[in-house]
This record gives C-alpha cells, structure tokens and sequence, in this order.
C-alpha cells in the first residue's frame, strides 16, 4: 500500500490509500494514553516496508530519525468497543493491527508483554487500545462507533 501525491500550485496535497489510527480506551489515566499510543505506533511503524520515510535534518546537518509518512488519527471508545472492532480487524488480511492489554501496565519488558497476551483467548482480552493500518473504507467501516479522542 502507497501514498500518492497530488501536487497543486499552491501546495502539495497528499491523498493516502490507507489510514491509520490509534483507539485508546475513554478511561485511561493520561500518562496511560501517551504510553499506549507510543507502543502500537511502534508497531504500524514497522508493518510494512515504505511506511517509514527518510531522516531529517536541520540546517546544520544534525541527523534526526525518520517517522511515519501518513497522518495518525487518534481517537477513544468505551470497552465495549474493542472486543468487536479487534475481531473484525483480525478477520481481515489487508488491516494490520496492534493491541496493547491492560495486563501490559504490569510488564516490564517486551518477552512479558508477548507472554500476557499469549495467556488470554482474544475475546477475553482486555484491549485498552489498539491500532490498525488498512484501506481507508475498511478502516472507517471498523473504528465505526469511536470518536476523536479529546
């Protein structure tokens, strides 16, 4: 999946085949929402190849590191929210997905992050966020219900 860019006289205008958002659960502590948010976009990040651009750097040649080249939307839902937008995501082949649990406040390091997931059936899992990249119909069709996040 390719971004396409349309450029005007003004200004370029970009218009991507995919979307990308983050829902965070309407009941996260702030520092929660940041923490999630950071982790699942770790993962879109690296879920395809060309998702990522290119270095920056100032005017004085310092290097920074790349980023994602599409916008993130990022949006909230209440808990009955989750187990049926993961659902539906995970039925799809062309929606990308990252799920972070509650459990995963507890954890200390990536292993025990897999190990808390791997221990619960994905409908018992309590999802307090996730995040998904797919084709932008799709994406609307399944985060139906979510809003933007305040």
């Amino acid at each position: 999946m390719t971004s396409i860019a349309t450029v005007t006289q003004d200004a370029p205008q970009f218009r991507f085949d995919t979307k990308v958002a983050v829902v965070l659960r309407d009941d996260l502590a702030p520092w929660q929402e940041l923490n999630v948010t950071a982790f699942l976009m770790s993962g879109i990040a690296c879920s395809a190849p060309g998702l990522v651009g290119d270095s920056y750097r100032d005017r004085d040649g310092n290097e920074y590191l790349p980023m994602l080249r599409q916008p993130v939307l990022v949006l909230s839902a209440d808990a009955d929210f989750f187990t049926t937008a993961r659902s539906k995501a995970a039925a799809r082949d062309d929606i990308a997905l990252a799920v972070y649990t509650r459990d995963l406040f507890a954890t200390t390091h990536d292993e025990a992050n897999r190990a808390a997931v791997a221990a619960v059936p994905p409908d018992e899992l309590d999802l307090v966020g996730m995040a998904v990249r797919g084709p932008k119909n799709a994406v609307d069709r399944l985060l139906k219900g979510a809003r933007m996040h305040a």
